[in-house]
């Protein structure tokens, strides 16, 4: 909370004390009281403003902020409304002289004043006003900056009401075709979504939470004396993995989150169950065993649930740590995994661990990378070049990109790539 006198005040106490000077000076008795009262009644103002100050002591004065759209996506606008209400005679006499101000992250402001519409009831005070996402991340509004002046004018004081909101921005997605005939390839015809009558001898595996129970194949189960599940991989849509090497460069990064995004949204609208692999987290309310699930778009909160995933993705705090992060999730999938996982990759050049790492994935033939290269003739893309080779000699279906391309294009250009 900050006291202080308004510029009326400033200069009320000023020419008070100059009169009380003269007084004194020239011993006049009526400029020494009229000056005198100019600085007692600065002081009475101060006074005042604190004693009424709205925010101090026990008070009803409540605050309601509602973000809407939210979450949103960068490039999209929302529009927040914020209610500040008197439940009371006398809060309403507080609120009746005060002023907001509104508080914002610069992700959502754009580094520039917010232009607010305010809306006045005797017990009610409404802000109207939009906002921009311009970057991918969790974002605070508020709290709201209130300040109360005395009935003269002569003193204010500011203080803060109410809590902050958490506005949460996605990436920006690009909705990408998924056409069946041209993922698959001959032997590949039902890895990318076409069905076949259920057999009885589906492949078994090992139980992994998040796994529907009707799936357990008890005899199994209790034969082996571990949970088994059925993989059912001929009778539904084959497990997806997104696999993402996010690079150091913030743009660079948001357009691989951005892509890597879009296809899992893809996958998902498909029918495969879809996970992400391979990026660090920034958030400790995400941990490494949950983004190991499988979602699946029987979930009606799966495509939401995806994307706040990548709300917290970031890049290793050095090349070598990303490089670590890559080849550990590489490794995971390869792990974890039947053989008949869809795997799709959006990477940089790779190190010689990393291809060493991502060669194996592609052994069942269904494996896709995107490579992210630089202008022609520098040694990001003949890095880049080299590790595309690579990864088709194991095996891989590789394109390559240069960041910032319209990820349609990019996304047809991989589907139209050969092993």
């Amino acid at each position: 909370m900050g006291i202080r006198p308004t510029l009326r005040g400033i200069a009320v106490g000023a020419v008070g004390l100059a009169l009380v000077l003269v007084g004194i000076s020239i011993g006049s008795p009526g400029l020494l009281r009229i000056g005198l009262l100019g600085a007692v009644a600065v002081g009475a103002a101060t006074l005042f403003a604190w004693l009424t100050d709205p925010t101090r002591g026990p008070h009803s004065l409540s605050v309601e902020r509602a973000v809407r759209p939210n979450p949103v996506s960068v490039g999209q606008r929302a529009t927040v409304r914020v209610a500040v209400r008197a439940h009371g005679l006398n809060e309403r006499i507080r609120l009746a002289g005060l002023k907001l101000g509104e508080q914002a992250a610069v992700e959502l402001s754009g580094g520039r004043p917010l232009r607010a519409r305010v809306e006045r009831t005797i017990d009610t005070i409404s802000v109207l006003y939009p906002i921009y996402a311009s970057r991918r991340g969790r974002w605070e509004l508020g709290p709201l900056n209130v300040r109360h002046a005395d009935p003269l004018g002569l003193a204010s004081v500011g203080s803060v009401l109410g809590d902050a909101a958490q506005v949460t921005v996605w990436p920006a997605v690009t909705d990408l075709g998924l056409p069946t005939d041209a993922l698959v390839g001959e032997p590949d015809r039902v890895a990318l979504g076409a069905r076949s009558p259920s057999t009885d001898d589906a492949a078994l595996r090992d139980y992994r939470q998040g796994d529907d129970l009707r799936r357990v194949h008890w005899r199994s189960t209790a034969r082996l004396g571990e949970l088994m599940v059925r993989s059912d991989e001929r009778a539904g849509m084959r497990p997806a993995s997104v696999l993402l090497d996010l690079p150091t460069h913030e743009d660079d990064t948001e357009w691989t989150v951005s892509f890597g995004a879009s296809i899992a949204l893809a996958l998902l609208g498909a029918g495969h169950p879809v996970r992400l692999a391979g990026a660090r987290v920034d958030d400790a309310r995400i941990d490494t065993e949950t983004r190991s699930h499988h979602l699946r778009e029987t979930n009606s909160t799966a495509r939401a649930e995806l994307l706040d995933m990548t709300v917290d993705l970031v890049p290793g705090r050095t090349p070598a740590q990303t490089d670590e992060d890559l080849v550990a999730a590489a490794r995971a999938i390869g792990h974890s995994g039947s053989g008949a996982e869809l795997v799709f990759a959006v990477v940089g050049p790779l190190s010689g661990a990393g291809r060493a790492a991502l060669a194996p994935l592609a052994a069942a033939g269904n494996a896709w990378a995107l490579v992210r290269t630089g202008p022609e003739g520098t040694p990001t893309a003949r890095d880049a070049e080299s590790s595309a080779t690579e990864l088709r000699r194991a095996g891989w279906r590789v394109a390559t990109a240069v960041p910032g391309e319209a990820l349609d294009e990019a996304w047809a250009r991989l589907l139209g790539a050969v092993r």
